[in-house]
């Protein structure tokens, strides 16, 4: 991986004459890329207080649902950002801040819509359209030929659908009379389609969509629905038909529509093994979260009174109970690192 990593670094050096790989990074999604959107909004899921963010740059609570960096900051820092995407719900228009990208995510938002409502975030949809709205807004600082230039060259990333099982079908009851695990998938992959197309119509051709990860495997959902503190496999097994899903779809739309690049960020294995394994990675606690008791506490529940919170988070592959530690990012990243450069260079 070593040398791999070394080639690939004088490849981009070669390509870009230092340069970011593509003009702009545009982040869709839910907590795991939520940079800070949900900071201002009337909803309990926040993170912009501590203990988020300790690690952080200045030790600062921005909104990242981490004790530091996220899987995206590290992206963005690997494709050659001087500095990261910011929060749309959070830019001051006023300057050429969009120039490199916008960050679109609010934690606890979804595929479906009515899964953004449950906890009043940012739905898919209304991320969609802040895009367009940044558009227009591209378009008057750099003419309508850069800006289409700049979107087409772009990346596009989507990190979504966790949230989907875990709020809006295993802990809502009535999801689950009315539908199994593998329809529900079904009509979560119906959203995925549109949110494609119409990001496909809005001039992305470069877009990564990361997997289910083994949410089995999450603190929560083990307290909630494990019985011997182990992955919930019943609910791993939905994230893998989930994914076979997904793989599937996404080379149909590659195919029916032109010039896409369309690539998926396999996050369940990487994450699986080092959940199962935490030792092989240097890593001591794969079942409690460092955030308190880490078997409950997330967002507002992961905050200054919450007792028993680790001192070493690198050591613990969680930060609270849904969300990954940086010491983790950093170990997904370096395993995403050959795919999404698949999906970034010519």
């Amino acid at each position: 991986m070593a040398y791999f990593l070394f080639v690939l670094f004088l490849t981009i050096i070669n390509l870009t004459k230092g340069e970011p790989i593509v003009p702009a990074l545009f982040i869709f999604g839910d907590s795991i890329v939520d940079v800070g959107n949900n900071n201002n909004l009337f909803t309990a899921v926040k993170s912009n207080f501590f203990p988020y963010g300790r690690d952080f740059l200045n030790h600062s609570p921005t909104g990242r649902f981490s004790n530091g960096k996220l899987v995206v900051d590290l992206a963005s820092e690997l494709i050659g950002f001087a500095s990261y995407q910011p929060a749309y719900l959070n830019l001051n228009f006023e300057e050429n801040n969009i120039l490199n990208g916008v960050n679109f995510a609010s934690a606890a938002s979804g595929y479906l819509d009515s899964t953004a409502t449950l906890t009043h975030v940012v739905s898919l949809s209304q991320q969609l359209e802040y895009f367009k709205d940044c558009q227009n807004k591209l378009v008057k600082i750099v003419g309508q030929a850069n800006a289409t230039s700049i979107l087409s060259g772009a990346a596009y990333f989507l990190v979504a659908g966790s949230v989907d099982f875990v709020l809006n079908y295993y802990m809502n009851p009535v999801q689950e009379k009315i539908y199994t695990p593998y329809q529900f998938s079904n009509i979560l992959l119906e959203c995925y389609t549109n949110f494609i197309r119409n990001l496909y119509e809005s001039g992305a051709r470069k877009v990564g969509v990361a997997s289910l990860p083994p949410i089995g495997c999450l603190p929560i959902i083990i307290s909630f629905f494990g019985f011997q503190n182990t992955c919930v496999e019943n609910i791993n097994k939905v994230a893998i038909d989930f994914n076979g899903k997904l793989d599937i779809t996404s080379k149909k739309l590659q195919n029916m529509l032109p010039g896409l690049k369309l690539v998926i960020f396999d996050t369940f294995q990487p994450l699986y093994e080092l959940i199962t394994r935490p030792t092989d990675y240097g890593f001591f606690e794969a079942r409690k979260a460092c955030c308190g008791t880490g078997v409950l506490e997330v967002a507002i529940i992961c905050n200054p009174m919450s007792v028993g919170t680790c001192v070493n988070a690198s050591r613990y592959v969680f930060w609270d109970s849904f969300h990954p530690t940086e010491a983790t990012n950093k170990v997904l990243m370096d395993r995403l690192t050959p795919i999404v450069m698949s999906l970034l260079l010519p």
